[in-house]
């Protein structure tokens, strides 16, 4: 008589790496840059500001939840010392089995990307030649020739910016073919268990909504030409 094989052992859970707030802005940028671009390059001015108004909203809310998200989101446990990256690099860039979310050289690219695309829309809020009528919000608040000065680098800084983002796509492949899907979590959430990883915790959805208002009521100031609040 034939014996069955044992029954296979469930397989454990996956964790999870990025919470639901984080994935929505990051999918927002993908969206946004192209089409603040398009928006630029038609003329389309009114939309490029109402855009640009929804990115700056977005970057404040992802500069808050640095602070308060879960842990993932959090700069204090991503952002490493040049002397971690360093020892990150010399193991190879590899995937550690104890780490979920951003590698140590990860964390200093996100760091860079948002830091530009700030830089970019705080410059856009000044740029413009008022006798065109094509001004940001905050542009009466500068001269015209300081805020010519400003509209060029606002032009010309987007191309770093794209080659930025160039850089990340590259990345993206590049752990892809070392086996380290970065991708499918930023999509789903979660991640393939491994031996010694925890995943974050319960997000935080009350700090998620307070820096949702807080987010969204400066982009409104800001709006309005940033109006004193008195």
């Amino acid at each position: 008589m034939t014996e069955l094989p044992p029954p296979r052992a469930g397989l454990p859970p996956d964790i999870s790496v990025w919470d639901p707030l984080l994935r929505l802005v990051h999918w927002s940028f993908p969206l946004l840059i192209p089409a603040m671009w398009w928006t630029a390059e038609n003329d389309k001015w009114a939309l490029h500001k109402r855009l640009g108004l929804v990115l700056l909203g977005l970057l404040v809310f992802r500069l808050l939840w640095g602070f308060f998200g879960p842990e993932t989101a959090r700069f204090a446990l991503f952002v490493k010392s040049p002397k971690v990256v360093l020892a990150y690099l010399r193991s190879g860039a590899g995937k550690s089995a104890h780490h979920i979310g951003h590698s140590p050289l990860g964390g200093w690219s996100t760091m860079v990307l948002l830091g530009a695309m700030l830089l970019q829309v705080s410059l856009g809020l000044f740029a413009g030649d008022p006798f065109d009528g094509t001004t940001g919000p905050l542009n009466a608040l500068v001269g015209v020739g300081l805020a010519d000065i400003i509209t060029e680098v606002h032009e010309t800084f987007f191309w770093v910016i794209a080659g930025l983002i160039a850089l990340h796509l590259v990345a993206i492949c590049f752990y892809a073919v070392k086996g380290d899907d970065l991708l499918s979590p930023m999509v789903g959430g979660s991640r393939p268990p491994a031996e010694g990883a925890v995943g974050i915790g319960p997000v935080p959805w009350v700090r998620g909504l307070l820096a949702c208002c807080l987010a969204a009521g400066l982009a409104l100031w800001v709006a309005y030409g940033a109006p004193p609040l008195t």
